[in-house]
């Protein structure tokens, strides 16, 4: 019987010292939902560029259009602040157009080289852009005709973990102090 005792008690002691601790994080927490974060895509370099390129860093993802005239200048400039602050070689922005069609490479490079140079915008064709749109359950919808169109979307700003799962969500407005906080949890 005390052999026994002494072997719960072993067993609670190596569960208790187990790092399974649950890392409580700012944003919401979209891990179980298990998105599939895969893409093909070109940079505004002309590279083709997938998810698995960025394996090892923390990345931010963010859909938008670069005739945006709030939200996503508003999430670029709160981006490159919590870039500046993370300073670290481990933490990528992606800005994903929502826009193909007016966003190429070049409007995407010059677009956001006003932010910062790290950054690295995405494009490709509609039918990559809508899947990938619909992986993440971003909401996207063309408005008006001709040149004059806009694009409703939604904007959150999603973070992958180093070792590519799509981790965490946040809505439009979030606290950079809590985004910063969360990088900094999942780099470490």
């Amino acid at each position: 019987m005390k052999k026994f005792l002494y072997l719960i008690l072993l067993s609670l002691l190596l569960c208790s010292c187990s790092d399974d601790e649950k890392i409580n994080f700012h944003g919401s927490d979209i891990t179980k939902a298990k998105i599939n974060g895969n893409f093909n895509l070109i940079d505004q370099n002309g590279i083709e560029r997938e998810l698995t390129d960025f394996n090892g860093d923390v990345v931010a993802i963010f859909f938008g259009f670069t005739n945006c005239p709030d939200v996503c200048p508003t999430t670029l400039i709160e981006l490159k602040e919590i870039y500046k602050k993370i300073d670290s070689g481990k933490f990528q922005v992606l800005f994903v157009t929502l826009d193909p069609e007016r966003d190429s490479k070049e409007v995407l490079k010059e677009y956001l080289s006003s932010f910062d140079k790290a950054f690295i915008g995405l494009t490709g064709s509609s039918e990559n852009i809508v899947k990938m749109a619909q992986q993440y359950k971003v909401y996207r919808e063309k408005v008006g005709e001709g040149e004059r169109y806009t694009i409703d979307h939604g904007s959150a700003i999603y973070l992958i973990d180093q070792l590519g799962a799509v981790r965490l969500r946040y809505p439009y407005g979030f606290k950079i102090e809590g985004i910063i906080e969360d990088i900094r949890k999942l780099i470490d």
